[in-house]
């Protein structure tokens, strides 16, 4: 069971995250690739709008880890990539719609460029399923 970490020594999260998680290692690790807008059919959602952006990042996250076995649930860490640090609130208000509490730990960074220029946000994640 995942288990978030709080501290008295450490800042309250400023977003949907967690500081850290801890999770017993028995079962099967996920790792899922930087998770993009872009939908089964190839297109993209929500160019120049990053909370659809995120929407859809979030549901391929959903679909790649459910695929595997698992659910949001079972996502222990996440590091998201954006072209404007200033989406933040944005972005973790969506996140909250899909990542239930123990929240994942997570990273998010400002980068200056992504594989195509109408990406917003690219999340990857780490999921860890329990054994069967």
């Amino acid at each position: 069971m995942k288990q978030e970490i709080k501290s008295a020594r450490l800042a309250v999260p400023n977003g949907h995250f967690s500081q850290a998680t801890t999770i017993e290692a028995k079962g099967k690790m996920v790792f899922i690739s930087g998770m993009t807008a872009r939908r089964a059919d190839g297109t993209i959602a929500g160019i120049g709008d990053v909370e659809v952006q995120t929407r859809q990042v979030c549901e391929n996250l959903k679909a790649a880890v459910e695929e595997a076995g698992g659910s949001l649930d079972d996502i222990v860490r996440v590091d998201c990539y954006v072209r404007n640090i200033e989406d933040f609130p944005v972005i973790h208000k969506v996140r909250a719609q899909y990542f239930r509490p123990p929240v994942p730990a997570s990273t998010m960074v400002e980068v200056s460029k992504m594989v195509k220029p109408e990406y917003l946000i690219e999340i990857s994640a780490i999921a860890i399923l329990p054994e069967a």
